[in-house]
């Protein structure tokens, strides 16, 4: 990040009211865990998925995700076999190693809390899979406001789901930081209004969110410590 972006970010830090985190592939490290989960149920039922093709699902609903299964393995695949045995195997992975939490997390939690920020999730995820991951990580209880893509007519990339986590926030969306990891991410929170920071969770960062957001950080660390330095 050159000089400029960081002195426009911090600016722009100071109208912040509130922040929004997406959760996988953000604040969790449950990418990797449900992509295990899915070439182990898929090698199961006798296909491979490539890391890469796994990857190129990153942050999109579970409905495209099975839209773009039907597409790689063909019409005949069985989804909701798969399903049942991706649950399985990812039950079987997360009881054993748990779900890691994203570099620099606790560090931004830490300041915003100290600011008195108002925060809450904005997820892709159905609710009681949210909670579940927020359980296995140890974050049961830090996040007060959690809106779920149960609780909006439109998943990511649509706006939605930010809109609707700064409406429970009582925060404009244009006062609301947006983090995100992956492109339908970036396209739903720069959609919405929010000042959108695109953190990716897959190297190399996709052109087109990096275009689309309004900064592009490493990770939670980098914006940690730009949020710090927000009034120097």
């Amino acid at each position: 990040m050159v000089n400029g972006e960081a002195d426009a970010f911090r600016k722009a830090l100071r109208a912040v009211e509130g922040v929004v985190f997406d959760l996988d592939g953000l604040v969790l490290d449950t990418e990797t865990t449900y992509f295990m989960a899915w070439r182990q149920a898929a090698a199961l039922m006798g296909y491979q998925l490539p890391s890469a093709f796994c990857l190129s699902l990153s942050g999109l609903h579970y409905r495209d995700v099975e839209i773009r299964l039907l597409e790689f393995c063909g019409s005949t695949f069985n989804l909701q076999e798969f399903n049942r045995l991706g649950g399985v195997c990812w039950y079987r992975i997360v009881e054993k190693q748990g779900i890691d939490i994203k570099k620099g997390f606790w560090t931004f939690l830490k300041l915003l809390q100290e600011s008195d920020i108002p925060y809450g999730l904005a997820t892709n995820s159905r609710l009681n899979n949210a909670l579940e991951c927020l359980d296995f990580a140890g974050l049961g209880n830090v996040f007060e406001t959690i809106v779920a893509r149960d609780h909006v007519e439109r998943g990511k990339p649509a706006p939605d789901i930010f809109l609707n986590a700064a409406e429970r926030l009582s925060i404009p969306i244009s006062r609301c930081l947006a983090l995100e990891d992956s492109t339908a991410g970036v396209m739903a929170a720069s959609t919405s209004g929010a000042f959108t920071v695109y953190v990716p969770s897959v190297l190399p960062a996709d052109p087109y969110a990096g275009e689309l957001c309004h900064l592009q950080c490493r990770d939670l660390g980098q914006v940690a410590a730009l949020w710090a330095a927000r009034d120097l």
